[in-house]
Parts: C-alpha cells; structure tokens; sequence
C-alpha cells in the first residue's frame, strides 16, 4: 500500500517571505524593546531594519548573523530547501560578507510528510551551502503543524567594509542584480496558473546565491546595500531611504522575470501584497 502525501505548498497557510508580518505590525511589537546602544562592538543591531546583524571581532575582522525561514513555496522538498537555504544566506552577502557556516532550522509536520521528504528539504538546503562552500554544521528541529524550513547564518567581513541599508548618498543610482516577480510566480504556482517556464524562471531566480555581495564590500562608489525580498522593492528601498535619510525616485520601469507581467495583468498577487 502506497500513501499519496500532500502537496507542501497545501500545509501552509503562506509561502516564502509572504508569510513576514508587515511591517507596520513588526514595528509595533518591536518598539518597546531596548536598544542595543551599551554594546559598543555591536555595529548593526535593529535600529534601520537592516539584512544582519554585525559585530565586531577585532580590528580585523567582524561577525555577521542572521536568521531566515519560512513554509513552502513550491512542492518539491529539494527545489524548497534550495530556495530557503539561498534566501538566508542572501542576508550575509547583503552586508558584504562571505558565509563560514550554517545551522538548519526545521518544524516539520512528522504526522504528514515523511522522513525521505524531510530529507530532500534538507538535502536541498545542503546543497546551497555547500555550493557556497560552507557546511550546515547543526540546528534544532520541531514537530510543526506547517513545514518551516531555514537557517541561521554567519559571515565574516572586515570591519571597514560592512555594507548596510542606511548608507546611500545623494545622487546614488539604485542598481538591481536580479529581475523582480518571485512573489507573483510563486503566488501563480500555488494557484495551479504557472507553466513550466514560469516554474524554471522562478526556480533560477530563487537558487541564485548572491555572491556578488561579498565582492562588493569595499569596492569605491557602493554605499548601501540591502536584499529585495517579502517586502518587495517598494519596501526595501523604503528601509534604505529611511536609514539614509534620503528619498528614492524610481523613473523606470524595474526589471521583471518572464511573465510576471502578464500574470499581474490578470490580477495574480501575492498573500502579503495588500499588507
């Protein structure tokens, strides 16, 4: 006898960076929290909503840390890990640095899914950071009502060279490395509307590890960085002008993958759009 398991993308209630508060929420629940001024090493905490947290080792070298996951985006359990692992890690190039190890962060539905489709999210997962060429050296794992799957990661980059979301200039031209659309892909995917050039158009999207991150930090002309994600480009380059103190004029059209545009045409958005 042979059991069918439920599509991943069935057991949660959102998919991928859908599933953030907005940011409005976030904000409220945040705002009686102490600030991390007394820490004098800590060099990015809370304050601009940036990518990581940073702290300084020495003179030489600075810590960065940061925490992503989220339920499924797509239903193969290897395509999902892949995409959790490369959104995570995303955060550490965004402030500059190069990934040294990960930890798995796993709540996982024991009752629904089994073991051999757990082990492919993390199989995935595994992948990415290997292809990053760091090791996913532990983790914790729960039994959840929805799979969740992540990790936390750590980088390292010089002091000097940090990149955050607060440090644009006047005059700074506002560069993207990747086309936008994901979260209308994935929001066709879920909704039985995506082809298979669609699925391949977000698959690479979302596999891409941004490594041109670490090869930025410290190079003349680059002021501020952050990574485009749930809150979309509108939200993020709404973070940056905040914590630069500037605004962003957008004068062109950005950049989208491959049929976003007619998906959006017919009314496809994503669960956190109207958030």
């Amino acid at each position: 006898m042979t059991t069918t398991e439920p599509r991943l993308t069935s057991l949660a209630h959102g998919g991928g960076c859908g599933c953030k508060l907005a940011p409005a929420v976030l904000r409220d629940i945040l705002k009686d929290l102490p600030q991390a001024a007394p820490f004098a090493n800590l060099m990015v905490g809370t304050e601009t909503s940036d990518d990581a947290a940073v702290w300084r080792l020495n003179d030489e070298q600075a810590l960065v840390a940061t925490t992503d996951f989220f339920m499924p985006v797509v239903d193969d359990p290897f395509d999902f890990g892949q995409i959790a692992a490369t959104n995570a890690l995303s955060d550490v190039y965004a402030m500059g640095a190069t990934p040294i190890f990960a930890l798995a962060l796993v709540g996982m539905p024991v009752n629904v899914l089994s073991t051999e489709t757990i082990g492919r999210i993390l199989q995935g997962g595994a992948s990415v950071c290997a292809a990053a060429g760091i090791p996913v050296a532990g983790g914790h794992s729960i039994d959840s009502v929805e799979p969740i799957y992540g990790l936390v990661a750590l980088g390292l980059v010089h002091p000097d060279h940090v990149l955050t979301n607060r440090g644009a200039r006047p005059g700074d031209v506002l560069i993207l490395t990747k086309g936008l659309g994901v979260g209308v892909l994935s929001a066709a995917f879920k909704s039985g509307w995506l082809d298979d050039a669609g699925y391949a158009a977000l698959i690479a999207s979302t596999t891409q590890l941004n490594t041109l991150g670490a090869r930025l930090a410290g190079r003349e002309g680059v002021h501020a960085v952050t990574d485009v994600t749930g809150f979309g480009l509108l939200g993020h380059a709404l973070e940056m002008a905040r914590g630069s103190g500037l605004t962003v004029e957008l004068t062109a059209g950005p950049p989208l993958l491959d049929g976003v545009e007619a998906l959006a045409a017919t009314g496809v958005r994503t669960g956190a759009s109207g958030r």
